[in-house]
């Protein structure tokens, strides 16, 4: 597929988008509509961090729901909160 230009809604300005939808169904399609690569290269750096943070196993369904929520949060909402305690590596 060919690149296209989108409205990020993450970073409020015009961005290339994602080459294909990064999940299945209706939410994939939303961020591909919508979360430019650039958006969609962040939460993928947030969402490591809260894996490892939390010490989430991927096959738990709370784990997989929790990262959903974030996902959302992060992308379409008021954004996903920092761990408690959490300090990032820079600061250390």
């Amino acid at each position: 597929m060919t690149s296209h230009m989108i409205h990020c809604l993450k970073l409020q300005h015009e961005a290339e988008g994602l080459e294909t939808p990064p999940l299945p169904g209706a939410l994939g399609q939303k961020i591909y509509d919508h979360i430019s690569k650039e958006a969609w290269g962040l939460w993928l750096r947030h969402q490591t961090m809260l894996i490892n943070e939390y010490r989430l196993n991927l096959l738990d369904k709370e784990a997989s729901q929790f990262l959903k929520a974030e996902m959302e949060k992060f992308l379409f909402g008021e954004g996903s909160a920092l761990p408690p305690g959490y300090a990032a590596s820079e600061k250390e």
